[in-house]
């Protein structure tokens, strides 16, 4: 038998090499024999840990969610002033879209199948919650120090900030061929995140 440590690095195992292969084939491109063999284990083991291809893939969305959340709740926003927190919040999501594309693939993915994976997922409507309460709590604090205007929406902040950068990111080659200039460039992604912080805050200054 197995210690319980040898599951978890196994389990580890095969999501890391799934996460791989969706993000660069999608959901239906996939196959679970090349997941095994990044992995370095057969199908069945796959099968034995997740049940099928659909469960492996909902389980590597959620892995994904949550370490963005992970990441998002260590930055203690609540520490810093609610501007400052703005600022960082949207650095943050700008900087996390940069480190892993593969977020953004996998999203696209899901979003393919109408959210599927994510309406049956406790692990996605948790962590969804906390995370809107985060900027909620950040517009509120802003609210009562005078620096924002009340009545703002979360949730439609919340968007905003995510597709400021996403929109960008997923649109970046063929957007470098319209405005005839390399959005990949480090000065013109320095000078979009400089962008999107101040549009961000122009939006909820008072």
């Amino acid at each position: 038998m197995g210690k319980p440590r040898d599951a978890d690095a196994t389990r580890a195992r095969i999501l890391d090499a799934a996460m791989a292969e969706f993000a660069a084939k999608g959901l239906s491109g996939a196959r679970v024999d090349e997941i095994a063999e990044r992995a370095g284990f057969n199908k069945r083991m796959l099968y034995h840990y997740f049940g099928s291809k659909d469960d492996l893939f909902q389980a590597v969305i959620e892995t994904a969610y949550r370490k963005v959340w992970e990441e998002e709740a260590a930055l203690q926003l609540d520490h810093l002033a609610p501007d400052d927190a703005l600022r960082r919040l949207v650095s943050f999501t700008w900087d996390y879209y940069l480190a892993h594309p593969e977020f953004i693939t996998l999203l696209n993915s899901e979003n393919l199948y109408e959210a599927r994976h994510f309406k049956q997922s406790k692990t996605i409507a948790d962590g969804a919650r906390q995370s809107r309460d985060l900027v909620g709590q950040i517009l509120a604090r802003g609210a009562a120090a005078g620096l924002f205007r009340s009545g703002i929406d979360p949730v439609q902040l919340n968007i905003t900030i995510s597709a400021v950068g996403y929109y960008y990111l997923t649109n970046r080659h063929t957007a470098s061929v319209v405005y005839e200039r390399d959005m990949t460039a480090p000065d013109a992604l320095a000078a979009r995140l400089a962008f999107n912080i101040e549009t961000i805050l122009a939006m909820v200054r008072a």
